[in-house]
């Protein structure tokens, strides 16, 4: 893809972004841009293990077959000349990787903004805010159900950060609003309250055709302008092992004859839902993930698609998730390792288990995020805010989380690893010689303000100055700002007669009856 100039626009910018007001305390946030990940990627297997991976992966396909609950999806697959019994479908490795072969390496994602343009495989990371727990959790709340209006809140960092790229599922599902018309509300105000490029749920056909309905509205767009590029997506999990569902198959499908792309993510914890090893629960994800795309490319050659992975380990004393764990890492990083092998961009997710924003959620998701970054992951899901396994967002974890998205950013950029003779700065050691200081020489004089990442939660002061200014704790820091952010807030321009015409399309869809409940 060309570095054009809109790209190097979109990577470039130093310190400048949005600014709150906490007390006496600024958060001067980096500008919006691209992470570029440079990075030689973890390869934690030979080539010797690249293949095995591989053709475990297609042994499974071609001798065991995946059980597709969709009878258009097996009509399709019966076509291609796969061999098909009932709804277990089997596929010969030539078929996939003729499919396979049809996927783009990479793709651009376009919202009503322009200027919020994605860059979808390479060497892009992209940051994306949590997605679909039922619950929140909050220093003054606690813990509570979802509603809307916790949803519009989430909805309004995730635009407030420049550090987040998309918007993803739901912030936090709100049970409050009758399942049959829940997309209606919260598309709408999604698209209201964001820029940014946003996902639909693939959970039936009234749900999928409204969220695209709704993204051309927003956007302007006649249906061949949607179709000319992609302007959201979606992302289906197959029901492991060995299963793709009626509804979220149906969507996939819906979206990529229209141009639109799916991210398959099986969601595969070793020793439950998939071997116990993580050589195993790999090949099985990548099984799964395999077969939805090639009946993706049968349908629609050349549609965007990418692979997930959501594989981890269990507790085996209690059943429950594990996530940010050593086997959690490294099967993020075999992920990768095969993804490249294959050549399709790839998603992966920033999560831990624990149950509120203390340090265990915190070195959870640092593991989770960085074996994202030595993955050279795509997309990573659930970047900010994800608590207790998927069950619970927080706003104090997401401004958390976004300080280390900061980071992570902060240490892609070129600057902080040049090697130009200015950088080495020979001149400046000559003038300081043994036993100066730098902090007067000229060399740092015209880099101070840019030298360094200036955090917009971490508290530098010693122990007594902390103290002396009423010790808060860094959730508390979080929580303070998050409230500052939701007052200060301020919606993106949208065009009015799109807006009204949002609103009618919501209001007639409710009439209708909205989606069905029952699948």
């Amino acid at each position: 893809m060309t570095d054009d100039a809109a790209t190097r626009k979109r990577r470039a910018g130093g310190r400048a972004g949005n600014k709150v007001r906490a007390g006496t305390s600024v958060i001067d946030q980096m500008p919006w841009r691209l992470p570029v990940n440079s990075d030689r990627p973890i390869e934690p297997m030979d080539e010797d293990g690249v293949q095995a991976i591989h053709r475990g992966t297609m042994r499974i396909l071609k001798d065991i077959g995946i059980e597709f609950l969709n009878p258009e999806a097996v009509a399709h697959l019966k076509k291609a000349g796969c061999k098909v019994d009932g709804t277990n479908v089997r596929m010969s490795e030539d078929f996939v990787m003729e499919m396979l072969a049809r996927a783009p390496e990479t793709f651009t994602l376009t919202p009503r903004n322009p200027e919020r343009e994605l860059i979808m495989g390479g060497k892009y990371m992209l940051f994306g805010n949590v997605s679909s727990p039922p619950n929140a959790w909050d220093l003054e709340r606690g813990k509570r159900s979802g509603d809307f209006e916790t949803y519009k809140e989430f909805i309004k960092l995730t635009q407030y950060f420049n550090c987040i790229h998309f918007a993803g599922g739901y912030p936090v599902e709100p049970v409050d609003i009758h399942p049959s018309v829940r997309h209606l509300d919260c598309l709408y105000e999604k698209l209201v309250l964001t820029d940014k490029v946003v996902h639909a749920y693939s959970l039936g056909a009234e749900r999928v055709e409204d969220v695209m309905e709704m993204v051309k509205i927003a956007g302007g767009l006649t249906e061949e302008e949607f179709q000319a590029k992609p302007r959201m997506y979606t992302n289906i999990n197959s029901v492991s092992p060995l299963k793709h569902d009626y509804p979220m198959l149906d969507g996939a499908m819906r979206l990529a004859k229209r141009g639109q792309p799916v991210v398959v993510t099986p969601f595969t914890l070793a020793g439950a839902m998939a071997p116990v090893t993580m050589a195993g629960a790999v090949t099985l994800s990548l099984a799964e993930a395999l077969a939805a795309i090639a009946l993706l490319q049968y349908i629609a050659p050349g549609c965007p698609v990418a692979i997930g992975t959501f594989t981890s380990n269990v507790d085996m004393k209690s059943g429950a998730p594990a996530f940010g764990t050593p086997e959690y890492m490294r099967a993020t990083q075999m992920t990768g390792q095969m993804v490249r092998h294959y050549k399709v961009p790839m998603r992966s997710s920033g999560v831990c288990a624990s149950n509120v924003p203390d340090a265990q959620g915190m070195w959870e998701t640092m593991n989770s995020l960085w074996a994202a970054v030595q993955s050279r992951t795509n997309m990573v899901y659930h970047a900010a805010g994800w608590l207790e396994g998927g069950l619970i967002a927080s706003p104090e974890k997401f401004v958390m989380d976004c300080e280390v998205l900061q980071m992570i950013q902060r240490y892609m950029e070129p600057a902080v690893w040049a090697t130009t003779d200015d950088d080495i700065a020979i001149d400046a050691i000559r003038e300081v010689g043994a036993g100066g200081h730098y902090f007067g020489v000229q060399h740092t004089q015209d880099r101070y303000q840019t030298a360094f990442y200036q955090p917009f939660l971490a508290d530098w002061r010693n122990y007594e100055a902390w103290q002396a200014d009423g010790a808060v704790w860094t959730t508390e820091r979080a929580h303070r700002l998050y409230k500052q952010i939701l007052a200060e807030f301020e919606a993106p321009a949208m065009n009015g007669d799109h807006q009204e015409e949002l609103r009618q399309f919501v209001a007639r869809r409710k009439q209708e009856g909205g989606a069905p409940t029952d699948f």
